[in-house]
Parts: structure tokens; sequence; C-alpha cells
């Protein structure tokens, strides 16, 4: 930590005070520390799929594949990819975006923090307990034969969910009631508005899946009828449940990623953003559409004909609102002065890769084409395209972009670069061949395939590893720029909103005097 004064890293010592601390930039850092070891854990996971499937025939037994694949998909989704921009960068940043000294419910965010990590304890105590088989989706009837794994495995999603139900209504309240004078809400930076429309979706969506695994526990406990077509129930019922919330949580995961990038874009294209209100605006009519289109997932479940089309339909509409962030960030470009740094690099290769998983999305929600792909690697591939790629793109390109502001000090930056190119080639190299295979028929949730699928398989595990050292690479540079890092400038990048108009690291109440706002907060001209 550089700098001479008080910040809010320095204003109190020793385990309790970060344990208790009610800092909204401490529990954001509490946070990133927390998915950063889950996000070690899950990617091992991932590995290990990737080098069972490296040659067809078994180098695990499937059961274990089973299980990796299970905790592979829990801890990405529930414990990572879900939480991490709004817990990270959304706990610390928004505040100081709308000049607030804290957020609405201090004490709440805490206790988000503490309900994220007895979930995570309770899925991995699992592991001593057998392991969870049933894949992340927790899908009916794989997970309603009682087993102490797979009912403890679901109620750690539920647990987690309170983590979501928690930061979303505070992140609602403070836009609402904490802006400082002047700040409308169309003065409110971008990466807000993707905060509330967020905020929006876990309070609303998150109840869902908690309500479902209750109703899955209390079957297999109770033996209550509700999935399990031998007690009179429904399995379908459950698909229903599960992607009434988790369509919605795709938006959780990818939303707040988008307000990054338009942070990112308007800042490095020396511009003022084009199109802020259409921005905005998008990211609410997502939020909306993303409650309709659950059914996409159940084309092959047996609904009707006319549910199947109106799916269809809904789905399709998404590209809407989507559209206009991509081709508003596009103009926002042109003609601007942009600067390649390492956030930069980040941003763009979320636009490339997130424009792939879009687009294969058409396939997905197009009635013939969907009932070729559903259930193959055609699947895994977009949906990694989308969440996993576009996600983690903006996550990195976010924490280089607020690392001087965060920490006080700046980071190696062709390191960070290196970084980008491994990550990204690896990315591609390790999924773009799913497509294919998920053309050519290969299924999912396979532990063997066969030998036809082999070269393909091959050259998406070496990819794989080739992500792992991307990230490796970014561990050095976040671990050497916190702590050898030169002295940061309060604002090294000539960004325009409120957080860098105070130093860096920021003192523990945010602002000295709440600032009054006259403009917008993309002025460059």
């Amino acid at each position: 930590m550089s700098g001479s004064g008080k910040n809010y890293i320095n204003e109190a010592s020793g385990l309790m005070s970060w344990l208790t601390t009610r800092d909204h930039k401490r529990i954001g850092l509490l946070y990133f520390y927390s998915i950063a070891l889950f996000f070690l854990i899950g990617g091992i996971f991932a590995l290990l799929i990737r080098t069972e499937l490296f040659k067809s025939g078994l180098l695990f037994p499937p059961e274990m594949y089973n299980r990796f694949m299970t905790y592979h998909g829990i801890i990405m989704v529930f414990f990572v990819i879900v939480p991490g921009v709004p817990a990270i960068l959304g706990n610390i940043l928004l505040p100081l975006h709308i000049g607030a000294r804290d957020v609405a419910f201090p004490t709440v965010t805490l206790m988000s923090w503490y309900c994220y990590w007895l979930g995570a304890v309770l899925a991995v105590s699992t592991l001593f307990m057998g392991g969870a088989d049933t894949g992340w989706t927790f899908y009916t009837p794989y997970s309603i034969n009682f087993s102490a794994a797979n009912i403890t495995a679901a109620f750690a999603a539920f647990v987690a969910g309170f983590s979501s139900i928690l930061t979303g209504v505070n992140f609602v309240t403070t836009v609402h009631k904490l802006r400082c004078p002047g700040m409308t809400m169309k003065r409110i930076p971008l990466f807000v508005w993707s905060l509330y429309a967020t905020a929006i979706l876990q309070v609303l969506a998150t109840p869902v899946v908690g309500i479902t695994v209750a109703l899955l526990a209390m079957e297999n406990i109770f033996g209550i009828g509700v999935f399990d077509p031998e007690l009179g129930g429904d399995p379908v019922l459950f698909q229903h449940f599960f992607w009434f919330y988790s369509h919605p949580a795709v938006y959780i995961m990818i939303l707040p990623a988008m307000g990054i990038i338009s942070e990112l874009i308007t800042t490095f294209s020396r511009k003022t953003i084009f199109g802020y209100t259409a921005i905005a605006y998008s990211s609410l009519g997502i939020a909306a559409v993303s409650f309709l289109v659950w059914g996409h997932h159940m084309y092959v479940s047996g609904q009707s004909e006319i549910a199947a089309l109106i799916f269809s339909v809904l789905t399709m509409l998404v590209g809407v609102p989507t559209a206009i962030k991509l081709f508003n960030w596009v103009a926002t470009m042109y003609k601007g002065s942009i600067q390649m740094q390492s956030p930069m690099l980040y941003a763009l290769g979320f636009m490339f890769i997130f424009t792939i998983g879009g687009v294969t999305g058409i396939f997905l929600s197009t009635i013939a084409t969907d009932v070729h792909f559903h259930d193959t690697y055609f699947v895994v591939a977009h949906f990694h395209y989308v969440m996993v790629g576009g996600t983690l793109m903006s996550i990195m390109g976010g924490a280089l972009y607020w690392f001087p502001k965060i920490t006080g000090k700046m980071f190696d930056e062709p390191m960070a670069r290196l970084s980008f190119v491994f990550i990204f080639v690896g990315f591609n190299v390790t999924f773009f061949p799913q497509f294919v295979l998920g053309a050519m028929g290969m299924p999912r949730r396979y532990a063997d395939y066969l030998p036809a699928f082999e070269s393909l398989n091959q050259i998406s595990t070496l990819g794989s590893y080739t992500i792992g050292f991307g990230f490796l690479i970014a561990l050095y540079v976040f671990v050497q720029g916190s702590l050898r890092g030169a002295k940061a400038p309060m604002n090294p990048w000539g960004a325009k909103t409120l957080e860098w108009t105070i130093p860096s690291p920021p003192p523990h109440e945010n602002f000295e005097t709440i600032p009054t706002v006259t403009a917008g907060p993309y002025e460059y001209r």
C-alpha cells in the first residue's frame, strides 16, 4: 500500500478488524480473496475434466468424472461467476460512483459475505460425504434419490442465494437513497446502471431457486411428492422452477460485466459514451426479458409447440438490447483516440467472445436447430462463450482498471498484456472446437467418447491448460503490483467518474466532502 495518511486499508489493523468491518471497500476485498480461492478450486476441477477428455477411453472412473463435473459447475456458477462482479467491484465502487460515503446497509454487506462463506463451506463439505454427482443443475431424477452429499450441495446453493439477495437489496436502496446532490438517474455511471438492473434480478429471481432446492430437500428427507413421479410429482416441474431462476441468473452474471465494458470503452477511447440513455435502459430491458425466456431450455422436454414458439420469439428479443450495447460501444470507439492498455484489451476480448456467444445463441433459440444441438458440446461452448469468457474477461479488465484506485499502486503492464494473450487465445482454442464437436453430435456430460472426436478434444484440452497458464500470469500481476508496484497517480487513466477524484487508496469515509454533480459522467468534450 502506498501513500501517506489514513485510508480504508490501514484505518484499522488486525484480523478481527477485517472480519467485523462495515467498510464496503474492505468487504469487497474479502469477497475478492474468497472468490479467487474458489475460482482456483473450480479451475482445478475444469482441468481434471479436460484431462479425462484428452483421449477416448477412461482415465478416471465414470463416477469420479461426474463429481468433477458437478463441483466444477457448482463452484464456478454459484461461488465465482454469479457473485463475481457485484460482490467484488460492486461493493467497492458503487458508493464511490454515486458520491456516497457507504452503502445503505453496511452490516447487511458483511452478512452477505458470511452467507457466501457458509454456502461455500457446505458445498465443499460434500466432498467428504462421498461427493455430489447431480451436475450443477441438480436435475431430477438424478437428485431425488436421497444422498447426504446431494442434499447438502443443494442446501449450499440455497444458503449462497441469501448472499445475492442481501447484496441486491443493498444496491437498490443505495442507488435510490444515497446519490450525491446533482447525481440524477440520468447522470449515474453505466456501471451503476448495470449493478442496479442486476440487483433487481437478484432480489426477484434468487428466491425461486431457493424455494426449489428447499422443495427438493423436503422431498428427499420427508417423502413429500413434488418432483418424484413415484410420489405423484413431476420431474419436468423442477426444470421450470430451475430455469425460471437460472436464465435471469445468466444476466446476473453478464449485466454487471457489460457495465464494466462501458466504463472501459469510454475511458480508453477518450470519448463520451455514445447513446448513454439507450445503454442504460437496455440493461433494464435485458433484465425484464430474461424472466420470459426460460422455456428455450426445454424444447425437448415435451412442452407444447405453441409454448416453444413463444419462447423462441422472446429469446430472440434479448438480442435487441444486447445489440444496442455492442453497437454503441463500437460507435464510441469510432474516431476515438484508442489507448490499447491491458484493461482495454480485455474489453475488446469481451466484445469478440460475447459476440460469438450471442450469435450461437440464435441457433439454440431456434427450435429446429436446438433439437439437434440440445445436450451436445455446442451448448457447452455457447454457455462458456457467454458466461465464462464474457464475465471473466470483464472481471479481469475491471480489476486491472480499478487496481490503482483500490490498492494505490500500479501493476506490471507488459505482464498484464501477456496474461490477456494467453487467456484469450487459450479460451478460443478450448471452446471453439466444442462448437464443431456439438455439431458432430458429441453429447455433453459423458466421461468417454468415440475415437472420431479425439483430435478436437485434444486441441480443446491443450487450450484449457493455456488458459490456466494465463491466469497464473495474472496472479503474478496482481501480487507483484500489490507488494511492489509503483505509487499510482490519482487518475492514471484520465477517467471522468467520481471515484477518480479522491486519493488512492480511498479514505475510510470515501469523500471528505460530499460532491455536487453538475454534468454527466463521461464529459470528455
